[in-house]
C-alpha cells in the first residue's frame, strides 16, 4: 500500500455538467431473459404485496376500512399491470422498517428519523446523478449529518429500474503500479480500473484519496460516468490529539457513508437505486478502512512512528496502533463538528434499540459478528449477549446487489 501525502493533492473535480464519458457505453455480453419472460419474472408477488400492506396500516393506524380499500386496489394493480405503486407514506414506512430489519446495523434505533426522498420519477442517468449530489448535500448539512434514503424508481414489467453501480456515493480511487502496490484503496483498484476504461480520467498527480465518479445504469446496458463536484463531498483531515506527527501523513476520510448498491424490497417491489446513509463509527474508519490489510493497511506505518515494535504479535504492536488511529479518527471528526459515533456509546444505544422493540412487541434480529465492533469488542455492552438470529426472508429490507 502507498500512501501520498494530502498537503498540495487536492483532487479538482471540475464542472458538475462535465460528464466524464462523451458517449453512454453499452454492455452487450450481459445474458438478458427474453421480454415475456423478462416480465413474468419481475411481476409482483400479490402475497408479499399484501405482508406488507397489512403491516403498513396496522403500524400506522389505516384502520381496517382503509387496509380493505387499499388491498382491493392494490389486487387490481397487480392484475392488470403485474406491479403497483406504491404511495409516498408506503415508500417512507418501507424505507423506515427496512432499516430497522437490518441485522448487520448497530445503528437502528434512530430508524424513525429517516429522511426518505421520493425520487421514483426522476428519469435519466444525469438527473439520477444530481439527485445523488443533492442527496449528499442534504445529508451532510456542514457536518451535522441526517440519516437520509433517496429512491429511485423499482423495476417492473416493462424494465428494470436504474442501478448505481458504486457501492457508496463517495469511495477513494486504488491505482495499481508496476511493483504489484496500490496507491489509494486497494479495494476499488478494480473499480477504478473499469471507470478509467469507461473514459475518467485521474487527477494529474493520482494521490491517495481520489474520489471516484459514479457509475450509474439507467437504462439497461448503458453506463454513464459523472464526477462528483467538490462542494458535495465533506471530507475531514485527520490528525492526532497527542502526536503531531500524525498530521503530517495526510491522511483524511469522506464524512457520508452512504450505501449505493443494495436493493430495498418493499412489499414485493424491489428498488435497484436507493442509496442511504446513516454516520459513521470511528472504528468504521480506524480500524477496518485504515487499518485492514487490504485496504489502507497503515497499522505498520503507525507503529513504526510510534517507536513500537513489529518483531513479534506479543508486543501487541498492531493494538496500540489501532487505539491510536481509531482515536485520531473520532478526535479529528469531532474538531471538525462532524458526526461521528464512539463504539461504547452506540452499543449501550443498541440495546436500547431492542428493548424499545420488544416493549412494541417485535423481535430484533442481529448478526453478532457485525454489531460488536472491531475494537474492545469485549469492552462493549454488546459482546455479552446472543441475539435472535437473522432472517433472510424478513421484508422490508435491503438486500445485496443482483
Amino acid at each position: 500500500m502507498v500512501i501520498v501525502p494530502a498537503a498540495g493533492a487536492g483532487v479538482e473535480f471540475g464542472e458538475w455538467e462535465a460528464e466524464v464519458a462523451t458517449a453512454s457505453m453499452r454492455v452487450t455480453d450481459i445474458p438478458r431473459l427474453p421480454p415475456e419472460a423478462a416480465a413474468r419474472e419481475r411481476s409482483v408477488d400479490i402475497a408479499e404485496a399484501e405482508d406488507f400492506l397489512r403491516l403498513f396500516h396496522a403500524e400506522t393506524d389505516g384502520g381496517p376500512a382503509r387496509l380493505r380499500e387499499r388491498l382491493d386496489r392494490v389486487r387490481a394493480e397487480i392484475s392488470a399491470t403485474g406491479t403497483y405503486r406504491h404511495t409516498t407514506a408506503e415508500v417512507e414506512f418501507g424505507a423506515r422498517v427496512a432499516w430497522r430489519n437490518s441485522a448487520r446495523c448497530i445503528g437502528r434505533l434512530y430508524w424513525q428519523g429517516l429522511k426518505v426522498r421520493d425520487r421514483r420519477d426522476v428519469v435519466g442517468a444525469a438527473a439520477i446523478a444530481e439527485e445523488c449530489v443533492t442527496h449528499l448535500r442534504e445529508a451532510t448539512r456542514g457536518g451535522r449529518i441526517r440519516p437520509t434514503i433517496t429512491v429511485f424508481a423499482p423495476d417492473g414489467p416493462e424494465g428494470p429500474g436504474p442501478k448505481i453501480h458504486n457501492d457508496q456515493l463517495v469511495r477513494y480511487a486504488g491505482y495499481r503500479l508496476s511493483d504489484g502496490s496500490v496507491l489509494g484503496d486497494p479495494r476499488y483498484a478494480d473499480f477504478t480500473e473499469t471507470v478509467q476504461e469507461h473514459g475518467w480520467r485521474p487527477p494529474e498527480r493520482k494521490g491517495s484519496f481520489d474520489v471516484l465518479p459514479l457509475l450509474i445504469e439507467s437504462e439497461p446496458g448503458e453506463l454513464r460516468l459523472f464526477r462528483l463536484p467538490q462542494d458535495a463531498v465533506l471530507e475531514v483531515p485527520l490528525s492526532h490529539p497527542d502526536h503531531r506527527w500524525f498530521a503530517g501523513l495526510g491522511l483524511r476520510w469522506h464524512a457520508v457513508p452512504a450505501i449505493s448498491d443494495m436493493r430495498l424490497v418493499i412489499g414485493g417491489i424491489t428498488y435497484p437505486a436507493a442509496p442511504f446513509n446513516g454516520w459513521y463509527l470511528a472504528t468504521e474508519i480506524g480500524a477496518r478502512n485504515l487499518a485492514d490489510t487490504d485496504r489502507y493497511d497503515l497499522l505498520p506505518v503507525i507503529a513504526d512512528l510510534m517507536g513500537l515494535s513489529t518483531k513479534s504479535e506479543r508486543t501487541l504492536w498492531r493494538d496500540r496502533a489501532l487505539v491510536e488511529l481509531t482515536l485520531a479518527v473520532q478526535h479529528s471528526f469531532d474538531a471538525a463538528g462532524v458526526t461521528v459515533a464512539d463504539h461504547h456509546t452506540e452499543s449501550r444505544r443498541f440495546l436500547t434499540h431492542i428493548a424499545k422493540e420488544e416493549r412494541a412487541g417485535r423481535r430484533c434480529r442481529a448478526d453478532w459478528s457485525w454489531i460488536v465492533p472491531p475494537l474492545s469488542g469485549g469492552q462493549t455492552a454488546v459482546f455479552h449477549r446472543y441475539y435472535d438470529e437473522p432472517d433472510p426472508a424478513a421484508r422490508p429490507a435491503f438486500l445485496p446487489p443482483a
